[in-house]
């Protein structure tokens, strides 16, 4: 399994994506789920993958060395693209391309094809923008009303997501909760694990704020990960029992 999840705030974007990838108990590994496209000065795209390995591999290096157009005689790579909504219907593309070429094979073989993608970044003359892309190629793009996209395994972080995220946070607060949204996950599904990459993108920059990659022990995980569990025993413990038992009894003493 993987989960990769992407929030834009006002203040810019972030995207975090794990690097396991499982095929059984005894068939775990580590792959770059987090694939950096960046031109400092005149673009920067990050793009994360979920869904079958070989697929996503194959769409990620069509984007990089160009999708034939048999028609104009040229190819098209990602970073000839003038827009984010180029770059969202070229990954669209890609995809397309590989299920016209594997497609029929891995259904015949009984493999899926499922896949998914985030993409987000800032081309020279357009805005910072974040795109979540389906398996048909189709897409949707991340607002200020819902300022975060998720992928692979999401169900264990997005309430993390829901409560913490809004579009008017700080960039640190919205890395900060997309980590614990990854630890969330982590800590219910073994199918999502470290090292996880993160990359960040400030507003009009167009390079890369933070390329990071957490590996196993980093100190300030590890300390948020703790935070995070003793915070939730906390509150819990905060909050008033709920009155129903009190009132069961009061039931029971008068029945009796």
């Amino acid at each position: 399994m993987t989960y990769c999840c992407g929030v834009l705030v006002r203040d810019g974007l972030v995207l975090i994506a794990d690097t396991r990838t499982n095929a059984g108990l005894d068939n775990i590994s580590t792959f770059r789920k987090l694939h950096i496209f960046e031109e400092p000065g005149h673009h920067v795209l990050g793009l994360t993958t979920a869904g079958n390995l070989s697929v996503s591999q194959s769409v990620v290096s069509l984007l990089r060395e160009g999708i034939e157009d048999h028609e104009a005689g040229e190819r098209h790579q990602l970073r000839d693209c003038r827009t984010m909504f180029q770059a969202a219907q070229l990954v669209g593309t890609a995809i397309r391309q590989v299920h016209k070429v594997n497609g029929e094979l891995m259904e015949q073989s009984g493999i899926s094809f499922e896949v998914s993608f985030l993409l987000g970044g800032q081309i020279l003359g357009d805005c910072l923008r974040l795109y979540m892309i389906y398996s048909a190629g189709n897409f949707i793009e991340c607002t200020p009303d819902t300022p975060f996209l998720q992928i692979g395994e999401h169900k264990y972080g997005k309430p993390v997501l829901d409560r913490a995220v809004s579009y008017e946070m700080e960039i640190s607060d919205a890395l900060k909760s997309s980590l614990i949204s990854m630890d969330s996950t982590m800590r219910s599904n073994l199918g999502v694990g470290l090292p996880i990459d993160v990359m960040v993108v400030s507003p009009d920059t167009l390079r890369s704020e933070l390329l990071y990659r957490v590996e196993p022990g980093e100190p300030y995980f590890h300390d948020l990960r703790e935070r995070w569990s003793a915070a939730l025993r906390s509150a819990h413990a905060s909050i008033p029992r709920p009155p129903y038992l009190k009132d069961m009894r009061s039931r029971r003493l008068t029945e009796v």
